[in-house]
């Protein structure tokens, strides 16, 4: 038997990596976008741990956890918080509203179920040994040895492009930088590449300019992965640019997998 974990997120790239961490390793959980849900969430399926952001709108995580507390069939379920804000006060804060432990963000992809699996109890832990955690975030590379290049300058978003990508069996590159991401590409050039449009100095409208430009580069498939534009503006745009496909987040990780997979096509020997 393995454990069912509700989680308490509004933010998304954080959402899908802790999913699809727990999912990878054999845990089922569930997905609730603000406290209010979370709380109807967690009367109706009593999950075996709940992990809850501490800012959100309107139900923050420490009335989520002062209205668990206070439910006699909720009381004794494991409660983890997860913060951007990692100071001393701030978990002792956490600790005191009635949660068990304390994670900072952004999650490490490498110790995040490790961390939860110690705040349940053994018949609800998954099956996967502690040990082999580390070689499941390290699988074998593709056939070919295709290398996907991701540009973002947000963590959590990069971390959940390695955590997905690795998974299916890619090398995964990150940058979070157009200027890392061109030094990269043109050192080692990636198989694909899969980029933000908004970014700290520069536009992912610049950066497929520069890719496009340079001959070593010009035909790597190029796909633009976005929450900050209208489909219809930025899929005109980019394609106009020459990139093989836009992509709109929240984006399904396995329909991340298929989608990159269709702009690959058979790798080299398959």
């Amino acid at each position: 038997m393995t454990g069912r974990v509700l989680l308490i997120e509004n933010d998304v790239p954080s959402m899908e990596l802790m999913f699809h961490l727990l999912t990878t390793y054999g845990y089922f959980p569930q997905r609730a976008r603000n406290g209010e849900e979370g709380l109807k969430l967690a009367a109706r399926e009593r999950p075996d741990l709940i992990v809850s952001d501490i800012q959100m709108p309107f139900v923050d995580g420490y009335e989520v956890a002062r209205r668990i507390r206070a439910d006699p069939e909720l009381n004794g379920v494991p409660l983890i918080a997860v913060s951007a804000f990692a100071n001393v006060a701030d978990r002792r804060r956490a600790l005191a509203a009635g949660f068990d432990g304390y994670l900072s963000k952004p999650i490490s992809p490498e110790t995040f179920v490790r961390h939860i699996a110690a705040f349940m109890r053994p018949e609800f832990r998954a099956g996967l040994p502690f040990n082999a955690l580390a070689e499941a975030d390290a699988p074998a590379p593709r056939p070919g040895g295709r290398k996907i290049l991701v540009v973002d300058d947000l963590p959590a978003n990069l971390d959940l492009a390695v955590a997905v990508l690795g998974a299916a069996g890619y090398q995964v590159a990150i940058a979070n930088s157009m200027s890392e991401a061109l030094r990269l590409a043109r050192h080692d050039p990636p198989d694909l590449i899969l980029s933000d449009i908004v970014m700290a100095d520069g536009s992912g409208y610049e950066f497929i300019r520069a890719v496009k430009s340079d001959v070593r580069l010009r035909s790597i498939p190029f796909v633009f992965n976005t929450a900050s534009m209208s489909v219809d503006s930025a899929q005109e745009k980019c394609l106009a640019l020459g990139a093989v496909k836009v992509l709109f987040r929240p984006i399904a990780s396995d329909d991340l997998v298929r989608e990159l997979e269709s702009c690959l096509g058979e790798p080299v020997g398959g």
